[in-house]
């Protein structure tokens, strides 16, 4: 039996968007996902025809719901799933930005092991507070 609907975190985990279902999630709470152009929540539910786009790192990924599945499957069987509408050029942008980007946050670190205080508020403020407020 087909399915009708199926959430969108549950989808974009079993298509292989993120590698856990609560990355999923969290993406989808932190407005990084939108699904016909309207941010979604993790409970949205995908209908077949649904354009979703959502962010990987410095990629933002467009793409195509051709079928809907609630299981994970093999990455050879995606492609039967989902149509990457995704550019080129954007590949290549986020490419660029992932090689400009240092290995290690704000440069190098002093210290091995766990981040100090600070170093913890500060990668906390960079990643977690979009709007630099």
């Amino acid at each position: 039996m087909p399915l009708e609907k199926v959430r969108v975190d549950r989808w974009l985990w079993s298509v292989r968007g993120y590698k856990t279902r609560s990355l999923a999630t969290d993406a989808c709470k932190r407005n990084w996902v939108s699904v016909n152009g309207n941010h979604a929540k993790p409970s949205r539910e995908l209908r077949c025809g649904d354009l979703v786009s959502f962010k990987l790192g410095p990629l933002i990924k467009e793409v195509k719901v051709l079928q809907l599945l609630e299981k994970r499957i093999s990455a050879k069987l995606v492609e039967d799933y989902m149509e990457d509408l995704t550019p080129e050029s954007v590949y290549d942008e986020a490419e660029k930005k992932r090689k400009s980007v240092p290995s290690a946050p704000f440069g190098q670190r002093v210290s091995k092991g766990r981040p100090s205080k600070k170093e913890r508020r500060e990668l906390e403020e960079f990643f977690y507070n979009p709007d630099g407020s």
